[in-house]
């Protein structure tokens, strides 16, 4: 399953946007952190500044709105995935992340888009 999520600068103002302009029904809400939502196959993540999505890189760059958003690809099992894309040499931008709904880790294709990794932690 893929998702896409949207880094925002505050989930409550965006979750009422995407629901009251643009007809998203609201799934789950992390409190600041996250809301997911969802209009007909299109889901869609909301992730405000204490999100994980939002945490520093190790080179100290810091995601914005508008600069890092991307698809996400739900997995069964991240920690195995990784060490085999980084035996491929798959360029990774951080580390395996822990978050309010899971772990998650950024790659990038071959032009340098952004790719999310995510295993919920249900």
């Amino acid at each position: 399953m893929a998702s896409f999520r949207y880094l925002v600068n505050n989930v409550e103002t965006s979750v009422a946007f995407y629901a009251d302009v643009l007809g998203f029904k609201l799934i789950e809400q992390y409190g600041p952190a996250m809301a997911i939502m969802t209009k007909n196959d299109f889901t869609l993540w909301l992730a405000g500044p204490p999100s994980s999505a939002a945490q520093p890189m190790p080179n100290g760059d810091k995601p914005q709105p508008g600069g890092w958003n991307r698809f996400v690809l739900q997995v069964e099992d991240i920690e195995t995935l990784v060490s085999k894309l980084k035996s491929q040499n798959i360029k990774f931008r951080n580390e395996i992340l822990q978050g309010p709904g899971g772990k998650q880790i950024l790659c990038e294709d071959p032009s340098g888009n952004v790719i999310e990794l995510f295993q919920p932690s249900h």
